[in-house]
C-alpha cells in the first residue's frame, strides 16, 4: 500500500514537471493590429507614400506574407470574424454595427479557449465585435480600463500570455479635418488610378500618410516595451491591419485596396520549429484569410479548436493545407445598403454584385468627412471625371473579374474576356459551393432576414441552417437569374412575384428591375406588387414602375411608406435616393413636414438630398 502511494506520488511529480516544462515552452503571442491601412500604406510592401521603418524591421526579423486578405473590408464585421473564427455571413453578423445575436452556448470566442488552456488574455483596445448577447470584453482577462495598452503586464508570473495591442492612429478619422501643413508632401503622393488628381485628394493622401507613420512609431514603441520586459525571445509577434483603406473606394469595398492587408510574423529562434520558411526575412506567398487567424492562434497555443472555427491553420506545427481561394463579403455599411461577394486566388478575383442598381460610391456620411471624397464627388457632378475616375458614382454591372497582378486598382473589368471564361466559371462555381457550405445569410435583404428569424424565435445563425426557412440553393439560383438581366426570364420573375416565399418574390422584383424597360410586359404584376406584404418588394416595384413611366400608383405607394408604417426605413431612404429626380418631391414633402434630417451616422440620406437641393 505504501509502495503504491509512493509510486503514485512519483508519477504525480513527474507529471507536474512535464506539464510545467511544456507550459514554459509555450510561446507568448503578441498580436499588434493597426486600423484601416492596406498594403499600399506599408513601405516594405512597396508603398512610396509612407515610411514604416518599424514594421519593415519586423519583417526583416520575421516573415512577410504577400497574400493576406480581410474577409469583410470594414471593422465591426471583421472583428466578428476574428472573435468567433467564423465568417460574418455564416453567423449573420455581416452588416455594420448590426449586433445580431449568435448562439453563445455553441460558439466560443477564441480568447475563451486560450484562457481555458492557461493563457492570460488581454485586449485593452478595440473590441467592436458586432455581436449581441454578450459584452465584448467578457472573454478577456484584461479589457477596458487596464491602465496600460500592454496587457501582458497584468498576468501572473511566468504565465503565458496572448495580448492584443490595437493602434488607432491610422484610422479613417485621422484623414478628416484640416489637410494643411502635412509632414508628407502632397505633390509626392502616388494616387490610385481611380482617383482624379485634385489638390484636395493629394492633401488627404498626405494627411493620412502622416497618420500611418505615427502608427508605425507606436508599433516600434510596443516592440521596445516587449524587449524591455525581457519577453522578445519568448514571444511570437504578429502585425497586420484590420482591413484596407482609407481613401474612398478602399475601406468598405472588396476591391484589392479594401481587403489586401499587410501581415508580418516574427518567431523567436527558440521556436524556430514553428518557422513558416527556412530563415527570417523570407517572404511567404501562402494565401491567408483573416478567418484563419483565430484558429492559428489557438493552434500555436496548443488550445482546443472547436468545429465551429471555419479557417485554416497557416503557421506552426498544426499547419493545414493552403486553401485555394479567399472569400470576401460586403453588406450594409452604416446607412448605406450593398451586397457583394468576392472569391479570389492570389491573382484573379471574381466579384458578384447582388445590388448592382446601387452605385459603389453612394454618399455615406462618415466617408464624406474626408476632404478628398466631396471634392471627388463634385468633380464628377461637374462632368470632369472619365470612364475610370467616374465609375465609382454610377450603377454597377452584375459581375466583375480582375487580374490583380496587372490591375491592383481593379479598374479593368475582364468579365467578358474570352481568354478568362474557363477561370471565371471555376471561380463562380467555387463561390457558390462556399456560400452553400457557410450558409450565406445575405440572400435576403437585411431586415427581411431579421424579421424571419424573430418570427421563428431563432438567431439568424440557426434560421439560415433550416432549409425550410431559408432555401439557400433556391435563392442562389433565383439571384443568378435576376443578375443575368436576360429578358427571356421575365415570365419566371412574374411567377416569383406570386410565390408564398417572400425571398423568391424579392429576387423576382430585382430581376424585373434589372431588365429596365424590357420589364414593361410585367406592368400588371408590378402594380400588384405595390401591395406586397414585404415592404422591400413594394419599394422596388414602385421604383421599377417609375422607370417605366408608370408613376402615379408607385409614388402613392412610396408616400404611404414614407409617412406611414414602414418595415424597413433604411432601405426606403436608400431607394428614394437611388431613384434620383423622380423621388425629389417625396423627399421635399418629408423635409417640409419636419422630417428628421439626421441619421444614426450623421446627416441622414434624405437630409443629404435636402442639403444638395437647398431645402
Amino acid at each position: 500500500m505504501k509502495q503504491t502511494s509512493l509510486n503514485t506520488s512519483i508519477f504525480f511529480v513527474i507529471f507536474l514537471l512535464a506539464t510545467s516544462g511544456f507550459a514554459a515552452e509555450r510561446p507568448n503571442i503578441l498580436w499588434i493590429t493597426s486600423e484601416d491601412n492596406g498594403i499600399s500604406w506599408v513601405s516594405s510592401y512597396g508603398s512610396t507614400n509612407v515610411r514604416t521603418p518599424n514594421i519593415d524591421q519586423l519583417a526583416a526579423e520575421g516573415f512577410r506574407y504577400s497574400y493576406c486578405f480581410d474577409n469583410a473590408a470594414v471593422c465591426a464585421p471583421t472583428r466578428s470574424c476574428w472573435i468567433t473564427g467564423m465568417y460574418g455571413i455564416s453567423n449573420g453578423t455581416q452588416p455594420m454595427r448590426s449586433r445580431n445575436e449568435i448562439p453563445h452556448d455553441r460558439i466560443s470566442y477564441y480568447p475563451d479557449l486560450l484562457r481555458k488552456a492557461g493563457y492570460h488574455t488581454s485586449n485593452p483596445g478595440k473590441t467592436d465585435y458586432n455581436i449581441g448577447g454578450r459584452d465584448d470584453y467578457d472573454a478577456w482577462d484584461v479589457g477596458k480600463g487596464a491602465g496600460t495598452i500592454y496587457g501582458w503586464k497584468k498576468r501572473q508570473a511566468n504565465q503565458p500570455f496572448f495580448a492584443v495591442v490595437n493602434i488607432g492612429d491610422s484610422h479613417e478619422s485621422r484623414a478628416h479635418g484640416d489637410n494643411e501643413n502635412t509632414r508628407n508632401d502632397p505633390a509626392a503622393m502616388r494616387l490610385f488610378s481611380y482617383h482624379p488628381d485634385l489638390p484636395e485628394i493629394r492633401k488627404t493622401y498626405a494627411k493620412y500618410a502622416d497618420a500611418v507613420e505615427r502608427m508605425d512609431e507606436k508599433v516600434g514603441r510596443c516592440l521596445a516595451e516587449l524587449e524591455k520586459d525581457g519577453l522578445s525571445d519568448s514571444t511570437i509577434v504578429i502585425y497586420n491591419s484590420d482591413h484596407g483603406g482609407v481613401l474612398a473606394r478602399s475601406k468598405r469595398f472588396c476591391y484589392s485596396s479594401g481587403i489586401h492587408c499587410p501581415l508580418v510574423v516574427r518567431v523567436p529562434e527558440k521556436f524556430k520549429h514553428l518557422y513558416p520558411a527556412n530563415q527570417p526575412g523570407e517572404v511567404i506567398d501562402r494565401l491567408v484569410s483573416f478567418v484563419d487567424m483565430p484558429k492559428t492562434w489557438l493552434s500555436l497555443a496548443g488550445a482546443e479548436i472547436p468545429d465551429t472555427f471555419q479557417g485554416t491553420v497557416f503557421l506552426g506545427k498544426g499547419i493545414e493545407e493552403e486553401p485555394a481561394y479567399h472569400l470576401a463579403f460586403r453588406e450594409r455599411a452604416d446607412e448605406r445598403l450593398d451586397c457583394v461577394r468576392v472569391i479570389r486566388d492570389k491573382r484573379y478575383a471574381y466579384h458578384k454584385n447582388y445590388m448592382p442598381y446601387a452605385p459603389a460610391g453612394q454618399h455615406l456620411a462618415y466617408l464624406w468627412k474626408a476632404e478628398a471624397t466631396p471634392a471627388w464627388e463634385q468633380h464628377h457632378r461637374e462632368g470632369k471625371t472619365n470612364e475610370i475616375t467616374g465609375r465609382f458614382f454610377e450603377p454597377r454591372v452584375s459581375e466583375e473579374f480582375f487580374d490583380n497582378e496587372k490591375d491592383f486598382d481593379n479598374v479593368y473589368n475582364l468579365i467578358k474576356a474570352k481568354r478568362h471564361q474557363e477561370r471565371i466559371a471555376k471561380l463562380k462555381h467555387a463561390l457558390r459551393q462556399r456560400q452553400l457550405e457557410l450558409y450565406d445569410s445575405g440572400l435576403l435583404p437585411e431586415q427581411m432576414r431579421v424579421r424571419r428569424a424573430k418570427e421563428n424565435g431563432l438567431t439568424i445563425y440557426d434560421m439560415v441552417r433550416d432549409e425550410k426557412l431559408y432555401p439557400l440553393a433556391t435563392y442562389l439560383d433565383a439571384a443568378d437569374l435576376a443578375l443575368a438581366r436576360d429578358k427571356t426570364n421575365l415570365d419566371t420573375f412574374v411567377d416569383y412575384l406570386s410565390h408564398e416565399d417572400e425571398g423568391l418574390r424579392w429576387w423576382g422584383i430585382v430581376g424585373l428591375h434589372l431588365l429596365d424597360q424590357q420589364s414593361a410586359p410585367a406592368t400588371a404584376a408590378l402594380k400588384a406588387a405595390l401591395s406586397d406584404d414585404a415592404h422591400e418588394i413594394r419599394m422596388m416595384a414602385a421604383w421599377t414602375l417609375v422607370k417605366l413611366g408608370q408613376s402615379d400608383q408607385a409614388i402613392t405607394c412610396l408616400d404611404d411608406l414614407l409617412f406611414g408604417t414602414c418595415h424597413n426605413e433604411d432601405m426606403l431612404h436608400n431607394v428614394l435616393e437611388w431613384m434620383g429626380e423622380p423621388g425629389l418631391p417625396l423627399v421635399k414633402k418629408y423635409i417640409e413636414n419636419d422630417g428628421n434630417r439626421q441619421g444614426r451616422y450623421g446627416i441622414g440620406i434624405l437630409g443629404r438630398i435636402a442639403e444638395l437641393n437647398g431645402w
